[in-house]
């Protein structure tokens, strides 16, 4: 019996959610599964990957093989090195907080404060002063020519 480590489909139609799990390869994608060694939630930001190390090294020594999405969440994770004997990969990138991006804004808001611009229009606006001239000069060409 061939075993498969794949992803059984679970959610809603456009909210998807998958679990990792070892199942024989000639199961159907949400079919009975052997074990559950994982989760994956691709919608949330970042995706949220949790796999059993442990569990995955078993199956993986025992012939289990991984489909193409399952590989790259191991490669992810880390565990796909570690069966094979590869250096270890850089650790997943963690969310930003909300004073992280407040920082970052502060510095970038700082960095603007030194430009000659400071939020105001391109275009000077008219002036009352250069309206009213503008409708006597309007109004004596009219004249004239009545």
């Amino acid at each position: 019996m061939a075993v498969k480590i794949k992803l059984k489909r679970l959610g809603k139609i456009r909210q998807p959610h998958y679990r990792i799990v070892v199942a024989d390869s000639r199961t159907r994608r949400d079919g009975r599964a052997i074990e559950e060694i994982g989760l994956y939630h691709p919608t949330y930001n970042p995706s949220r990957i949790e796999v059993d190390s442990e569990r995955a090294q078993y199956w993986l020594s025992v012939g289990a093989q991984p489909t193409e999405p399952v590989l790259a969440i191991l490669k992810l994770t880390g565990d796909w090195q570690k069966h094979k004997g590869l250096p270890a990969p850089a650790p997943l990138l963690q969310p930003a907080t909300k004073e992280d991006k407040r920082a970052s804004f502060d510095a970038f808001a700082k960095t603007l404060e030194g430009d000659d611009a400071k939020g105001e229009a391109i275009t000077p606006k008219a002036k009352k002063a250069d309206k009213k001239a503008d409708e006597a000069e309007a109004a004596s060409t009219e004249s004239t020519e009545a």
